[in-house]
Order: C-alpha cells, then structure tokens, then sequence
C-alpha cells in the first residue's frame, strides 16, 4: 500500500481492532492488570473493570485471556452480543468451552456437569478464569443470580473459578438486580482516559510498533489531538488515520497541525 511506503513503516498503526501487539500498558492499564492477576491467582472470585468507550476495555481483556497459559488455567473469554441473553446461555457456553461433552438440556443437569468438571480442573491444579465482555449487556437478573450461583462452587481451597466482567459503567446497575453478587465482588477497576502524556505516549508507540522509523507527527499537533480526542484510545486511533491519509494526500510527511484541524472539524469532534 502507497501510505506503508510514504510513511516508511510496515503496518498501518491506528486500526481500531483489538490487537494484543499494540497495546500500550499505560500506568492505569499495568495497575489493572496486576490486580487482576492478583484476584486470580488467590480465587477471590469475582472482578468487575468499567470505563468508558474506547478506553481499552476489550483489549485488556483479550491481553489477560492470551497471557493465562493452558498449563496452569483454563481461560474462557465470552463475548455478549445482545441484551437477551438468559441465564441458561451463559450456563450451557460455560459448559461448552470447558469442554464438556453430551451437556444435560436441564439446568440442574448442566450444573451437576459443571460442578464435576470444575472439580476435577481443580484437584488437577488448574485455574478456571471466565472473562465476559461487554458485560454492561447482561440486563437480565437471572443471569446474574446465575453467576452468583456458580461462585458459590468452592471447596477448603477457595473458589473453583474466577468470573471478570468487562463493560461500561453500566455494568455496576446490571450487578445491583442481585445484591448478594454486588456484595461478593472482590476487585473494582474503573479504566480512564490518557492524559496528554499519554495520548502522546501511546501514538508514539503505535508507531513504533508499526515500525516508523521516524515521528511524522508534529509536535504541536499532540496537544490537539489530545484535546480532540479526550485521552480516548479509539478515538485517538481514528484521528490519527484521517490524519495519515489527509497529509499523504497532500504529500507532506510530517503531519502538521493545521491537518489535525482538518480532521477534527471533518469528523465533527
């Protein structure tokens, strides 16, 4: 592609897809991810993380899924797609990917399954860790008395399994429907957005992660992309790539402020 060689890099940088390879461990993020290997490593039980939109929720998730080897844990990440999920969905996908075979259609069937699984995972000295994005989705009660229900799975040990749920701060409403569940969470984390060294931090390294040999970002366009962006990495992200393309349109390889400018009124920020 013509940017990859004007740009003298190997990889457009800015894409908004969650790839583990770009992500910028900001101080929030390392602290969030040292609490949450602390929650599992102890069976504490339950972890909620929130932030707003855009500010690295599903990548962290994905980064904390790829580091929890198949050796010591059995890692399950669950996407919710739609606000309808029932209780028994997310009891039969737990099942599913824990890999047990010929799941009982009844609940109390599925339960039994689970809880013989999880015990053997456990005296095997393997970690169940189960992390739920887009949990702000989960707006039926059941759903979260069934999750306090599977917590309730422990021996003299502590806990056959970890649940973490990732979302927006609606999360925190979904989790009030069941009180004995908002009282059991162990670890609260609320992700926020970049400062202004931040942002300039984490599109310094998405460059050079993309293999930039040199920043053609000008200096004063930090501040603005900072203030248009609010510190949101999503939104940085796509600030950015206008602005890769609009200065390459026009031939200059530093990308200068007025272009930023540009940018930002076209994508009415």
């Amino acid at each position: 592609m013509d940017l990859l060689n004007f740009y003298e890099i190997n990889e457009l940088p800015f894409n908004n897809s969650p790839d583990t390879k770009y992500f910028y461990s900001s101080k929030q993020h390392e602290e969030a991810l040292l609490r949450l290997r602390y929650l599992i490593q102890n069976k504490k039980g339950l972890g909620v993380v929130t932030g707003g939109i855009g500010t690295g929720k599903t990548t962290l998730a994905r980064l904390l899924f790829d580091e929890l080897d198949s050796k010591n844990y059995e890692p399950v990440l669950m996407v919710v797609v739609h606000s309808e999920i029932n209780s028994e969905w997310i009891l039969r996908r737990i099942c599913s990917q824990l890999d047990i075979e010929k799941i009982p259609n009844d609940k109390p069937g599925m339960l039994s399954a689970l809880f013989r699984r999880l015990n053997d995972l456990d005296e095997s000295g393997k970690k169940v860790v189960i992390l739920i994005d887009e949990a702000q989705m989960l707006k039926n009660r059941d759903v979260m008395e069934e999750i306090r229900g599977i917590l309730n799975f422990e021996d003299e040990r502590g806990k056959f399994l970890t649940f973490i749920l990732f979302g927006l701060p609606e999360v925190e409403r979904n989790l009030a429907m069941d009180e004995p569940l908002k009282q059991r969470v162990a670890l609260r984390y609320q992700l926020k957005h970049l400062s202004f060294e931040g942002t300039k931090n984490y599109i310094l390294h998405r460059m050079k992660v993309s293999g930039a040999k040199y920043i053609f970002f000008s200096e004063d366009s930090f501040g603005l992309i900072h203030e248009a962006s609010k510190g949101i990495p999503r939104v940085i992200n796509t600030i950015c790539d206008n602005a890769m393309l609009e200065s390459y349109l026009v031939k200059n390889k530093v990308i200068s402020k007025e272009i930023i400018q540009r940018v930002v009124k076209d994508l009415n920020l």
